[in-house]
């Protein structure tokens, strides 16, 4: 499948919690699949796909006294491991060649990140997936996607939300909150908007890498966005 498209090389940002759909936790194959019919229409496209994953439907890192930070974050690690694996799996299913890359070594299931590796695979048209986040603690996989999109050089990160746009204060609380179509990555940092963590956005203001916010209930907004649609809010 051809068509005009607006991004040649992706990055697209999913959180843990999306695939675990209505159940909350853990994975929902039906979502699981509906979201990679998704990638392959784009991949068919000729878009080049890489996707980060978080791991907020296995683990939320609500660490206490009994499990300290950096351990949280490396469980929460883990559980994007998982999540890469499910989406690798899912897309082989639908014929689409990928590879999971991970930022901590576990060579029995996946190769380690490697930049020119996993620019290779982009080239030829094989799906990256990122996991195991940055491989540090006290780093979100939002930031994943901004450091991992820079480094192969990705024209726009796609973040999906359980929110559709960006607003100017929670829409579920303030009904007089403003929806953005359009703000710069600057306005995001002034006025303390929490779409992504700050150190993300400075990531892709540093770098120049726009990004768009949409709402994952309707995975065909990845296509709409592709082809140029005004979907979300765009950063840039």
């Amino acid at each position: 499948m051809q068509g005009e498209i607006a991004y040649k090389r992706i990055l697209l940002k999913l959180s843990g919690e999306a695939l675990a759909g209505g159940k909350k936790s853990g994975i929902d194959a039906e979502v699981l699949g509906k979201i990679c019919d998704q990638v392959r229409v784009i991949h068919d496209m000729g878009v080049e796909v890489s996707i980060v994953v978080g791991g907020g439907n296995f683990w939320r890192g609500n660490f206490s006294d009994e499990i300290e930070r950096t351990t949280s974050d490396y469980m929460g690690m883990l559980a994007t491991a998982i999540n890469s694996l499910a989406i690798q799996s899912a897309l082989e299913a639908r014929g689409i060649d990928t590879r999971v890359q991970t930022a901590i070594d576990m060579k029995e299931i996946a190769e380690p990140f490697i930049k020119r590796k996993a620019m290779q695979h982009l080239s030829k048209g094989r799906v990256v997936i990122f996991g195991c986040g940055t491989g540090n603690p006290f780093f979100s996989t939002d930031t994943t996607a901004a450091l991992r999109a820079a480094e192969t050089e990705a024209d726009v990160i796609l973040f999906a939300k359980t929110i559709d746009a960006i607003y100017s204060d929670d829409p579920k609380k303030n009904k007089d909150a403003v929806k953005y179509d359009e703000i710069s990555y600057m306005e995001i940092l002034n006025h303390k908007l929490k779409i992504i963590d700050s150190t993300a956005t400075s990531l892709c203001m540093d770098n120049k890498i726009p990004f768009v916010i949409f709402g994952m209930s309707r995975p065909e907004n990845i296509v709409d966005i592709i082809q140029g649609k005004k979907i979300g809010t765009i950063v840039k």
